[in-house]
């Protein structure tokens, strides 16, 4: 049997609100209450706006962190949603779709810190992305 110490889940939401991208309070609130949804406890929260338009925000919970970056001028934002413990980030998930109403989600899971039977961690090596794919393009 094969456990993790956390989930981490990257989510790309892309042809959001407008409007609530770059609302520093729209993010906050619509952040804050992810985190109550997928039942983390906060610690403390930092949101900072850009000039001319975007936010970067993290929330510091006490099973890991939200973060979230926007892009109002390409209608997307970016989001991370790293848990440990009994927290369910796909609830998470579940509020910012309501909240951005994107037309279109990317999703990637992540298993962090993968403990074999034993308890014992253990390392797996990922490759992804460009790179890997030039690889196999020069090799084919």
């Amino acid at each position: 049997m094969v456990d993790t110490l956390g989930t981490h889940l990257l989510v790309e939401y892309h042809g959001c609100d407008l409007a609530v991208l770059d609302d520093i309070a729209a993010v906050r609130t619509m952040m804050r209450a992810a985190a109550e949804a997928a039942g983390a406890t906060v610690v403390a929260e930092v949101f900072q706006p850009f000039a001319p338009q975007g936010i970067t925000g993290v929330i510091v919970i006490e099973e890991s962190h939200f973060s979230v970056h926007t892009w109002p001028e390409c209608g997307y934002a970016a989001v991370d949603f790293y848990t440990c413990g009994d927290c369910v980030p796909q609830r998470a998930d579940a509020v910012l779709r309501q909240a951005l109403r994107p037309d279109h989600v990317e999703v990637m899971l992540v298993r962090r810190g993968l403990k074999d039977a034993a308890g014992s961690l253990r390392v797996e090596e990922h490759t992804h992305g460009p790179a890997e794919a030039e690889g196999r393009k020069a090799a084919g």
